[in-house]
């Protein structure tokens, strides 16, 4: 009789314990191995001439690069990131120059990338920001 009443302590006890609450938020806000695609610069939605030009970029962690597509050129580089202060630099890196339509959207988009400091998670949504000012752009998960 001792023994199931310990036993059945012990699994009531099992059960009271909770994973961190952090846990969920932190799986949720990693933001390496997806592809994010741009929807908003500076508060507005962007407007592409070329809907099936958007600019995306992904983080690759295997070696702390970036690669992605401004909506013309590829551009690639690599990136510093500190997932517990929502914390993430993007080095100068590297683009095609290829000309086309959209090109005030990808120099807005690379611009967001190398201005950014920080970021935000909420969702499928990623939001770039420099310092306490207002976003620099919006992603969503492509």
């Amino acid at each position: 009789m001792l023994f199931c009443y310990s036993f059945l302590t012990l699994l009531f006890l099992a059960s009271c314990m909770s994973k961190p609450a952090n846990s969920n938020a932190a799986a949720s806000a990693d933001i390496t191995g997806k592809t994010w695609k741009l929807t908003e610069i500076n508060g507005q939605p962007i407007q592409l001439k070329n809907p099936g030009t958007n600019p995306y970029f992904k983080l690759n962690t295997a070696d702390m690069r970036y690669t992605g597509n401004g909506g013309c050129n590829g551009v690639s580089g690599t990136f510093e990131l500190k997932p517990s202060a929502m914390r993430i630099k993007f080095n100068q890196g590297m683009s095609t120059m290829i000309a086309c339509d959209d090109l005030e959207t990808e120099k807005a988009f690379v611009n967001a990338l190398l201005m950014a400091d920080n970021y935000s998670v909420n969702g499928n949504t990623l939001t770039l920001n420099k310092a306490r000012m207002a976003p620099l752009a919006k992603f969503v998960i492509r």
